[in-house]
């Protein structure tokens, strides 16, 4: 059996993931049935509930999605995931362990994070990824996507179709 792919969207809050991941998906979908969107806001009350925010607890719901991911593209379904995913450690298990890997970082200046400031964190302050917590920034993506409002979202999907697909 053919295995699906897993592309990862990540970047801090507000860079775009889900705007641009979820895009994204409905492109790939268009074209194929056994497509998943796995969204980071989306997933936290399914199945990441019983956690908190510390380091520890933010790796194992990450390690939970990642898993999930990889189960359902060893199966061939292809799988959108769009997260913060904070930690380097997390990236690289992904990489080693799921065949089909692809990691778009979405990036943006912080005058864009506080510009857009959707949920109010980075008014907030405190235990936000990014302000006062680490971000491990990917150091081996596969796409960089500048997201400051020079591009459209369509352009940019268009280009990681060209590019990824």
């Amino acid at each position: 059996m053919e295995k699906g792919t897993v592309y990862f969207f990540t970047g801090l809050s507000g860079a775009g993931k889900t705007t641009i991941g979820g895009l994204f998906y409905q492109r790939l979908k268009a074209g194929k049935p056994n497509v998943i969107l796995l969204d980071g806001d989306q997933i936290r009350p399914i199945y990441n509930e019983d956690i908190g925010y510390s380091d520890a607890d933010r790796i194992k719901g990450a390690q939970r999605t990642f898993r999930v991911a990889k189960m359902l593209s060893d199966q061939g379904v292809d799988v959108v995931v769009c997260s913060i995913c904070m930690y380097a450690a997390v990236r690289d298990w992904n990489r080693e362990h799921i065949e089909n890997y692809r990691e778009i970082y979405i990036k943006v200046t912080k005058e864009t994070l506080l510009r857009r400031n959707q949920k109010g964190l980075y008014t907030a302050g405190t235990n936000v990824v990014g302000v006062d917590l680490p971000f491990d920034e990917p150091q081996r993506p596969d796409a960089v996507v500048g997201n400051d409002g020079g591009e459209v979202p369509e352009a940019i999907v268009a280009r990681l179709e060209a590019d990824l697909l």
